[in-house]
């Protein structure tokens, strides 16, 4: 259920993010959207166990999965905004 349960927050924190984001180069589809709110989910989850804040089989709430896929949607940007566009 901590799997699923992760899937599920990070679904919603990546359309959080991806809304409230100040950014200009946004992923844009569900998927991705999906997956970077998924990824969220699972760094504040490892941070927040590592931490302390977390036992081992608990998932991350839906502000600190928000608060991660804010945190990889920054990366991204940073990663995305190098590549050159054709």
């Amino acid at each position: 259920m901590g799997l699923l349960w992760i899937v599920v927050i990070g679904f919603v924190a990546g359309i959080v993010a991806r809304l409230v984001s100040p950014v200009s180069n946004k992923p844009s589809g569900f998927l991705l959207t999906t997956l970077l709110g998924i990824a969220g989910a699972f760094v504040a989850t490892f941070l927040g166990q590592a931490a302390g804040w977390y036992r081992a089989d608990q998932g991350a709430g839906f502000i600190a999965a928000t608060l991660g896929a804010l945190l990889v949607l920054f990366i991204w940007n940073r990663f995305a905004s190098r590549r050159p566009t054709p």
